[in-house]
């Protein structure tokens, strides 16, 4: 099987309505969907990606008003949070239905839901009567994709379609966050900013480490190229890396070194997100031995960008 690429909405929806997975386009990257309320399409997804099965599911949405047939109630806040950035990269974890299947939810009490913006995804959800778990269309722990030949170059074999909806113009995943103890928490920064949700509901507290993830994107090592990557000052790095052909991932700056990707000449972060995974992937088939990183401005997509670097570099033997 090789995948197809089109931008056939009405293939996509009979595809998964017959239960097969398909890869769709968001704001954010590319996702490898099924039906949510289909177990055996579900485990088609993680069989795909190889997974973990510990490692819960992104259900997505094309109206609020199928929030009832995913979540049992809203809690405080919910629906603000909703009416400032749905449909957008936010996620929220609340308690779920007993239809949602365990599968999708990782035995879990609660299910992360959000309504993505792209049109594409949005005209496909609206032709189907369920919604559509969905991970980043990828291998598991491999850079997450944010063009459909990105999918084609590492899923093609593996499933029938691919809706190009064109470049994901967020380029980094959603921002989830969840109610623990009444306070609303930061599980994964992403697409929205800290600071815009703190906005609406108040301080975020931070998330408690746990030996199992309770919401997607949790595990710690994550979007990882196949090569090291290090994340530190870069002109103090280079220097320990002379001997090796070094790739550098910079905002703004040219460094200098074997292959350098500036991911925003102009310091802009939201461009600089858009062009994140991108660059990993380039790096990675320079032929570049090590990626050095710098680490970004922890403010608005800033603090994605370094949360995705971190978990790229929290593998082998290089690490900061």
């Amino acid at each position: 099987m090789i995948a197809r690429i089109g931008t056939d909405v009405s293939t996509a929806a009979d595809l998964l309505r017959s239960g097969h997975a398909v890869a769709i386009p968001t704001e954010t990257v590319y996702g490898l969907a099924a039906n949510a309320f289909d177990p055996e399409a579900v485990l088609q997804v993680f069989s795909i990606k190889a997974r973990p099965s510990f490692d819960p599911l992104i259900v997505h949405l094309g109206r609020k008003e199928q929030l009832h047939r995913v979540v049992k109630h809203l809690p405080e806040g919910a629906e603000r949070l909703m009416d400032a950035f749905w449909p957008g990269p936010l996620t929220l974890v609340l308690p779920k239905r007993l239809e949602i299947p365990d599968i999708v939810t990782s035995g879990l009490d609660t299910v992360a839901v959000r309504m993505p913006a792209h049109p594409t995804t949005q005209e496909l959800l609206e032709q189907l009567d369920f919604p559509l778990a969905a991970p980043s269309a990828n291998p598991f722990g491999y850079v997450s994709p944010t063009t459909a030949q990105h999918v084609a170059d590492q899923l093609g074999g593996k499933i029938p379609y691919i809706l190009d909806g064109g470049p994901c113009h967020v380029g980094v995943e959603s921002t989830i966050i969840g109610l623990e103890g009444g306070r609303w928490t930061l599980y994964r920064p992403g697409g929205v900013g800290v600071e815009s949700i703190e906005a609406v509901v108040g301080a975020l507290s931070p998330m408690h480490r746990r030996i199992l993830p309770v919401a997607p994107g949790q595990i710690e090592s994550h979007y990882a190229p196949r090569i090291p990557v290090v994340v530190g000052e870069v002109e103090q790095l280079l220097p320990l890396y002379a001997a090796e052909r070094v790739g550098v991932l910079a905002l703004c700056k040219d460094h200098g070194a074997w292959r350098t990707e500036v991911l925003s000449v102009s310091g802009d972060l939201p461009e600089a997100a858009r062009g994140l995974f991108g660059a990993l992937r380039r790096l990675e088939a320079s032929g570049a031995e090590v990626i050095l990183a710098e680490r970004f401005p922890d403010e608005g997509l800033g603090r994605a960008i370094n949360d995705r670097l971190r978990r790229a570099s929290a593998k082998g033997p290089y690490r900061d």
